[in-house]
């Protein structure tokens, strides 16, 4: 089976590379598995503000990623896979990729101009060649019906 790991946050390129990896999952028989990254907060020397925020960020990303996973089994009758962890995002898609051998391409938006965000300069620059799947990138500046289209 095909699955799609697709890397979300709450951006709208986000948004669209799901759209694009719910579309192709369901045309291919395949699967969507949906990452949010919880990134790392900085270290405050109290203890219980950092524990708060550590868990307030957790909390975030698990209700970004609860309501995205809704989204698209109400639209498209997709059942997502969903992993949040918090760390580096490089590695930890590294490290899924390699735990799950069913993953057959990483989806990534793309921001509609600007900086391509760290995980797509990682991924589909010098180390484009390191993972054991396709990158497929979705442009930001592509709407709903473009993905609709090309999906």
């Amino acid at each position: 089976m095909r699955v799609y790991l697709v890397v979300i946050d709450d951006t709208e390129e986000a948004k669209l590379a799901l759209r694009f990896s719910a579309r192709r999952a369901a045309k291919t028989g395949g699967a969507v598995h949906i990452l949010t990254l919880v990134e790392p907060t900085a270290h405050i020397p109290w203890g219980g503000v950092q524990a708060t925020l550590e868990d307030e960020a957790q909390i975030r990303a698990e209700e970004l990623v609860a309501n995205a996973a809704g989204e698209l089994f109400d639209e498209m009758g997709v059942r997502p896979r969903i992993t949040v962890r918090a760390g580096n995002g490089v590695k930890i898609v590294r490290d899924l990729i390699k735990e799950n051998a069913d993953i057959s391409a990483l989806v990534l938006g793309t921001a509609a101009s600007g900086n391509p965000g760290p995980l797509v300069s990682h991924f589909a620059g010098t180390n484009a060649g390191t993972l054991p799947c396709p990158i497929i990138l979705i442009p930001g500046s592509l709407g709903r019906d473009d993905i609709d289209r090309i999906s």
